[in-house]
């Protein structure tokens, strides 16, 4: 079990750095000047891989979280309100990598309307998720 416990949190923290950083991208798109395509064109580069390299990261940091749920019974048992909370937080997260991947599209489509500012902000929520998941998980406060 440790050895997948292990690889979950090298997978989790490889993801969420992807989910950190790409919306940072964006941040830098939103101030890029109209006449910068050279400019642009690197940053959407940039972006592009790392949003395939933060799915495929997604995938194991997954797959070796339901084997720590279903295949050692991790958070089975009363006194685990804790894994319902997480496995919410973890819906969320899933949910801000669509979000991601939603707006890398408007990107490469000229179609984004939103303010460096607003992806500022935007780029704050993983911090908050990753937060919630690991006071869950260390803490365990129901």
């Amino acid at each position: 079990m440790l050895w997948i416990k292990s690889l979950h949190i090298v997978f989790v923290a490889s993801w969420f750095a992807g989910l950190f950083y790409l919306p940072r991208i964006f941040v830098n798109l939103a101030m890029v000047p109209v006449q910068s395509l050279a400019e642009r064109e690197r940053l959407l580069l940039m972006a592009r891989k790392l949003m395939r390299f933060t799915t495929i990261l997604a995938l194991p940091a997954l797959a070796t979280g339901l084997g720590l749920w279903l295949g050692y019974g991790v958070g089975q048992g009363p006194g685990n309100g804790w894994l319902h909370a997480k496995l919410l937080v973890i819906v969320l997260v899933l949910g801000y990598h669509h979000a991601c991947g939603v707006m890398l599209k408007k990107w490469l489509h000229g179609e984004n309307r939103r303010s460096h500012v607003w992806y500022r902000w935007f780029n704050e929520i993983p911090v908050l998720l990753l937060l919630a998941a690991v006071v869950l998980v260390v803490v365990k406060p129901f």
